[in-house]
């Protein structure tokens, strides 16, 4: 991974959870080069464990919502908090996403007053659909994906209360289209184009989205880290370009050398398209364009279409 210009913070001692996933794992690696990084996760299995190891992050192997917090290495100076439970058509299953989302977040705040930073990795998917037009900070709530949606949108309450009680340097990132070699929509959908399946989209055309990929957001996410604040930072995290997954999946289409066809489903997610003007000033811009981002996940998956003359 070439993460680019980015600010290389040194001594940090940091608590990355969710350390395993698609966000918390790029960045406790690029961090673990010059700085002490604990990574926390469940860890499904030892090659988890072993894959922190491996990047020079020492795995703390729990469940946020269970666990003991006050067995966390001492000394922590800076806490990106990733770590969440997904599911979008889980009724049975809101209980536990509340107590992790968002109950098991503020007591996470609570046991690191004493940081210099602490990040929350909230979701655009706790914006009210606005139409076609790209979602801002200030927009109000709403229920993109049922019950995560709830739970985010109580996490980023819980965690401001906890951080204003301990004076807990605080930014809250909602995170949009991440993708990259750790998977994300673009990933998806190219796996379904690959399989002759169809694209499910929302019927609203185009589907806007600002996908970020991996350089870009392990960049933004240290910025997120330094610019906390105990007046929090609440903030857009995506791309800065605009592209629709119908452009970017007919685009991923010619790169495979597959046809593209979208189904249009009133049931499926609406797009999620986010105001960046607010990123760009607290967080910077992105570097690398949607283009040369799709022919990275092309390539690295081994999927990108043989060139003329090649014989097998």
């Amino acid at each position: 991974m070439t993460v680019g210009a980015v600010p290389e913070p040194t001594g940090w001692r940091v608590l990355v959870t969710g350390a395993t996933g698609r966000i918390g794992f790029p960045l406790a690696r690029f961090l673990a080069e010059r700085n002490v990084v604990y990574g926390l996760a469940r860890c499904r299995d030892d090659a988890d464990r072993q894959r922190l190891l491996q990047a020079g992050v020492t795995p703390i192997v729990g469940d946020i919502a269970t666990m003991d917090l006050a067995s966390l290495p001492e000394g922590i100076t800076h806490v990106f908090h990733a770590a969440a439970r997904f599911g979008a058509e889980a009724p049975v299953r809101w209980r536990p996403m509340l107590q992790t989302n968002a109950l098991a977040s503020g007591r996470l705040a609570e046991a690191c007053a004493g940081a210099s930073a602490f990040v929350y990795c909230s979701s655009g998917s706790t914006y009210e659909y606005r139409g076609r037009r790209p979602l801002a900070e200030d927009d109000p709530p709403g229920v993109h994906l049922g019950a995560y949606s709830l739970s985010k949108i109580a996490g980023e309450a819980v965690v401001e209360y906890a951080a204003a009680r301990t004076e807990l340097p605080l930014t809250i990132i909602r995170i949009f289209s991440t993708y990259g070699p750790e998977g994300g929509a673009p990933v998806t959908r190219l796996r379904r184009i690959l399989a002759g399946e169809d694209v499910v989209l929302h019927p609203d055309a185009p589907n806007n989205y600002n996908p970020i990929f991996e350089d870009d957001y392990v960049r933004l996410a240290v910025r997120s880290l330094q610019v906390a604040s105990l007046d929090p930072v609440v903030v857009n995290f995506a791309g800065s370009e605009t592209v629709s997954a119908e452009e970017y999946c007919e685009f991923l289409g010619g790169l495979v050398g597959r046809s593209v066809t979208f189904r249009y489903d009133s049931e499926a997610p609406w797009p999620l398209w986010p105001d960046v003007a607010r990123m760009h000033e607290v967080l910077g811009r992105c570097e690398v364009p949607w283009q040369e981002g799709m022919r990275r996940i092309a390539a690295h998956f081994g999927l990108t279409k043989r060139p003329e003359g090649r014989s097998s």
